[in-house]
């Protein structure tokens, strides 16, 4: 069998744009959480005990301050901007170098129905932030009540 493409040693360190953007799965975007292409999506632990839902953000390099948490409508919304500016001037006051960044992520969670909205505890320690929801306690059972027709 022969090959379809020919590869030319011409520029053997050079790759052609065509290879990589074919071979590569550039519209497969489950499961990959926008990390390859710069994004700061921060990688999200979800679980469940028998006592409350517990959610840890992987946000390194942030503080405290810098996270909003809100429920509302039984949704949790988790958001954060942080915006950096660095700047060197000369004697007279001239620019000599002027960087700045801004960084900003929401990530929204639908709670479900034995979420307990006024019990959420969130806190923020080594990178990781971890919010823990309560359960409600569970309904009793109620038997159904059989009624004679008379």
């Amino acid at each position: 069998m022969t090959q379809l493409i020919k590869k030319t040693p011409l520029f053997p360190s050079f790759p052609t744009f065509f290879d990589d953007f074919f071979t590569k799965d550039f519209f497969d975007w489950n499961d990959k959480n926008f990390a390859k292409v710069g994004s700061t999506l921060p990688s999200v632990n979800l679980k469940e005990t028998d006592k409350d839902f517990r959610i840890d953000l992987a946000v390194p390099g942030m503080k405290k301050d810098d996270f909003k948490v809100e429920m509302q409508n039984g949704i949790l919304t988790i958001s954060s901007e942080k915006r950096e500016e660095k700047e060197e001037k000369d004697k007279e006051g001239n620019y000599l170098r002027r960087e700045f960044s801004y960084e900003s992520f929401c990530r929204s969670f639908s709670m479900p129905e034995n979420a307990k909205e006024d019990s959420i505890v969130a806190s923020y320690k080594d990178g990781i932030l971890t919010i823990k929801i309560g359960k409600k306690e569970p309904k009793a059972v109620v038997t159904p009540k059989l009624i004679e027709v008379k």
